[in-house]
């Protein structure tokens, strides 16, 4: 044990013989793991912050959207067909075990009037309770969100995000008071927590919520009698009224003869979107499953045809963007692996240089009792502290390079503690391989040819 620490001291005092040469040796070390903490740390708050923007949108969420009409050969693109209905959000709330709730959303785009201020919001949604909590938008900065009674009595209420608030009511609280929305008065129940820009970069808090009857009836001025709808629409021979209309019929009602005759197809309500959020993560695919099993049969399409809807997984986005991310990061962690690689090549190329100057001291120390295991370690310990003193200055110097990213460019970082580790053993690691032929020729020379060398 003596021995042994008598060698390492000699390790030491060898290396600080030379403290530029030492110093040059470790450079390609520093580099390679100051670019590999660097490129982790970088690429592990990148992904942090992909997984933030997607779960600001609402964790385990379904966008349902209408399909594709088409006639005469013409495709009408997305959302032309329209046969998703608030029922069918209903529907498949009850019917759906793996859906944690949904929501039907009617859009539309206008100005927001308060006094002598306007602004157009990016969104104005109509949609019903259950949107906040697919969204986990619960938790309100202010007021409370409106209530079901208020949509379905079409109750002129609307909850507002910051944007929307800074905007028009410059740091004034705007519970209670009222708005004009296409000339529609709203009175301001609520105001959303701050989530930021999504991943699109779309300010997610300019932003206006009101029951979709509201929206429907009242701001766009659908009704069920003259909502624009396509060919395809779901319709029914009844004559029952199924929606709340603010219209007033320009026509005579039929007389029996003619209901018999002519029944007038009643075009039932459409939404623009069934905003649906799933129990968890591993429920996704059954949620979509059993999602569209129920919309194909209250749609009635038969085996065979294709569906009228779409089902998009926001999970699929988050997990095909993190996978992107990954990719990425271990293709720039590969790159700079390649420098701890050429680091350890110049580690044994200095080593195999300070061998052969130092044959007639090796020769010396084996003359006078040294053994080869003693040269060995003396060499290999050499080697290993150059490198661990290069992982130290490069992990300081790859920390404070990604802090500088984010000082100036003001993109995400996080450390990453199994990177600190992971270079701190690659450096022991190349220190070991690439030291041990130089020490390993040091050991094997012979004592009386060592000293006899010029």
């Amino acid at each position: 044990m003596k021995r042994t620490y008598r060698t390492i001291r000699t390790a030491f005092r060898a290396l600080r013989r030379n403290p530029m040469r030492a110093t040059l040796t470790t450079l390609g070390i520093i580099i390679g793991v100051g670019a590999v903490i660097a490129m982790m740390e970088i690429g592990t708050g990148s992904s942090a912050s992909i997984q933030k923007s997607i779960a600001s949108m609402g964790a385990n969420n379904l966008s349902i959207r209408p399909g594709t009409a088409s006639s005469g050969g013409i495709n009408f693109g997305a959302g032309s067909i329209m046969t998703l209905t608030p029922e069918d959000a209903e529907a498949i709330v009850w019917e759906c075990p793996a859906v944690r709730c949904a929501a039907p959303i009617v859009r539309t785009r206008t100005q927001v009037v308060y006094e002598g201020r306007n602004w157009v919001p990016i969104f104005i949604y109509g949609s019903t309770p259950a949107f906040f909590d697919a969204r986990e938008w619960t938790d309100l900065a202010e007021g409370e969100i409106f209530k079901d009674q208020d949509v379905r009595n079409t109750g002129k209420v609307c909850v507002l995000g910051q944007t929307l608030v800074r905007e028009l009511f410059e740091g004034q609280s705007p519970i209670g008071k009222e708005i004009r929305v296409n000339n529609v008065g709203m009175r301001v129940v609520g105001v959303l927590s701050s989530k930021g820009s999504n991943m699109m970069g779309m300010d997610q808090d300019d932003i206006l919520i009101a029951p979709w009857t509201t929206i429907k009836y009242r701001v766009t001025g659908s009704s069920v009698s003259n909502v624009n709808q396509s060919s395809s629409s779901a319709s029914s021979t009844s004559r029952g009224q199924l929606y709340p209309s603010t219209g007033v019929s320009l026509y005579p009602p039929q007389s029996a003869t003619q209901q018999a005759n002519a029944p007038m197809p009643i075009r039932f309500t459409n939404v623009d979107e069934i905003l649906a959020s799933g129990r968890s993560a591993r429920e996704m695919d059954l949620a979509v499953r059993q999602i569209t099993q129920l919309l194909r049969q209250r749609h009635r399409i038969r085996p065979g045809e294709p569906d009228d809807f779409s089902i998009r997984n926001m999970a699929e986005l988050s997990q095909m963007l993190s996978s992107t991310t990954t990719v990425m990061t271990r293709l720039l962690l590969c790159v700079a692996l390649i420098s701890l690689v050429v680091g350890g090549v110049g580690i044994m190329n200095i080593m195999l240089v300070s061998v052969t100057e130092r044959t007639r001291e090796i020769g010396l120390r084996m003359a006078v009792g040294a053994q080869a295991r003693n040269i060995l370690l003396q060499f290999l310990v050499e080697a290993v502290v150059l490198c661990l003193a290069g992982g130290a200055i490069g992990i300081l110097l790859g920390h404070g390079g990604s802090l500088l990213v984010r000082f100036f460019l003001n993109w995400s970082v996080k450390t990453s503690p199994a990177a600190i580790i992971a270079a701190v053993a690659v450096s022991a690691t190349v220190g070991i391989v690439f030291g041990y032929y130089p020490a390993w020729k040091a050991s094997r020379l012979d004592p009386i040819e060592a000293l006899r060398y010029e």
